[in-house]
């Protein structure tokens, strides 16, 4: 029986141990501050999503967050499970960032339901910004990805989004929650369920389908070890943020007031109109008005008869009707008129470019005359035998004249690399040497 005890005893004392201790880790990531988790980005495309750690043994399963999701759940499967206990442990605790985003959706949600409403997909979607961007229009991820819902440049284009020197729909609130819409309706076309397409929206079909033959299941949570790790927690979360944007109050959070809580008006122009002009004549910040038109680049309009644009302004007063009005159709602004098409701003793509460039100028080549055979080439490019005969792949030592041959690259076997520096310092001290001898 003493036994018993003390074995029951040593159980519960170790499980309280771990339980201590993963609560430290989450405590410590919870501790990060609102502004750095809004600036921070995840490997990845898109997405703002935090770690969190990955225990085994679920030891806080809450009856009452699980009651409280499938009491909001509609079109989206909103399972609980421990992946997503940890994320609402992680945006409930931060009770500063998600009152944020409860001001903010006071102007948004209207927004994006129009356009989740325009394609019939779930209006659950509208929560994706707040794991995506923070809901924050000017969002740009460590490998491109911009605007509320962290389009990429070529999906975006692919998707009807314009980039030029004077605008950038990503960043459209309008434009980009209809290109998102259409987006997640070609998603769940493909692949029969809502998880999944939200996993593909982070990290693309292809690779949710090759994890679906992996795991020979279609179940994001069968599938879900096969995915990418930023994908991995991309869902949890999800659901997290729904959770807690649903029942703040659970919680203590408060909304609050933002930029947006404001009545606004829609207007189209037809011509170039300067935002410093007309918030101006609104008798408002510029930075106000740029804030509620944050795909403009230079702070001008470039409306066209072909192609008006969208100005989102407060709602006009009649004391300043006259100047906006002048502002609007009699004003010119001095600025070129040519649109010129932006250029991929894909951060992978670039860096994938300079490293091709990189290999191409590090290799270098040499043409074998008459009499020459490796030994002499190497002795001339300060290399070694060695590196020649496996930079161009030769079994033996035979060459012939005409044969090209590599001579220099960076990707050797790194023993030319240590031969080359040892001999600039011998030169060197010959110099110094010689020198000291003319003296």
């Amino acid at each position: 029986m003493k036994r018993n005890v003390l074995i029951l005893s040593f159980c519960v004392f170790t499980l309280a141990a771990l339980t201590s201790r993963a609560q430290q880790k989450i405590n410590k990531l919870d501790s990060i501050s609102p502004i750095s988790f809004l600036s921070t980005t995840f490997t990845g495309d898109t997405t703002a999503v935090p770690q969190v750690i990955e225990n085994p043994l679920f030891y806080n399963y809450n009856f009452a967050y699980k009651k409280r999701l499938d009491s909001i759940q509609r079109d989206i499967p909103l399972n609980y499970n421990e992946s997503v206990q940890r994320y609402i442990d992680v945006y409930s605790s931060r009770k500063d960032m998600m009152g944020k985003m409860l001001g903010l959706s006071e102007y948004y949600f209207p927004i994006f339901e129009n356009a989740l409403k325009a394609y019939n997909v779930p209006m659950e979607l509208k929560f994706l910004p707040i794991i995506e961007s923070s809901m924050n229009s000017h969002a740009i991820s460590r490998v491109g990805a911009t605007g509320l819902w962290q389009f990429m440049f070529s999906t975006a284009k692919g998707y009807g989004l314009n980039m030029d020197n004077f605008v950038d729909e990503r960043k459209d609130p309008i434009q980009a929650s209809y290109a998102a819409a259409a987006y997640f309706k070609d998603a769940y076309k493909e692949l029969g369920d809502w998880l999944l397409a939200i996993a593909a929206y982070n990290c693309g079909t292809g690779n949710v389908n090759r994890a679906i033959a992996k795991a020979h299941s279609r179940n994001f949570w069968a599938i879900r070890p096969f995915l990418p790790l930023e994908t991995r927690n991309y869902v949890p979360a999800f659901i997290a943020a729904i959770y807690v944007m649903n029942c703040p109050e659970k919680h203590q959070i408060k909304a609050q007031k933002s930029l947006f809580a404001i009545k606004t008006d829609t207007i189209q122009v037809s011509r170039f109109v300067s935002l410093t002009e007309l918030a101006e004549a609104l008798a408002m910040e510029e930075t106000d008005l740029c804030t509620l038109n944050p795909s403009y680049k230079k702070k001008i309009v470039n409306g066209s008869e072909d192609q008006p644009k969208r100005i989102i302004i407060p709602k006009v007063s009649l004391a300043n009707f006259a100047n906006i009005y002048e502002v609007l159709n009699n004003h010119t602004v001095e600025t070129s008129t040519r649109v010129i098409l932006a250029s991929n701003d894909d951060r992978r793509l670039h860096k994938k470019q300079r490293e091709t460039t990189e290999a191409r100028h590090a290799v270098k080549y040499h043409k074998v005359t008459a009499g020459q055979n490796l030994n002499t080439i190497a002795d001339e490019y300060n290399v070694e035998v060695q590196d020649l005969k496996v930079w161009n792949k030769l079994k033996g030592s035979t060459i012939v004249p005409g044969q090209r041959l590599i001579v220099s690259q960076k990707s050797g076997l790194g023993k030319s690399a240590e031969t080359t520096k040892s001999t600039k310092k011998y030169l060197s001290y010959k110099s110094k040497a010689k020198a000291a001898e003319r003296l």
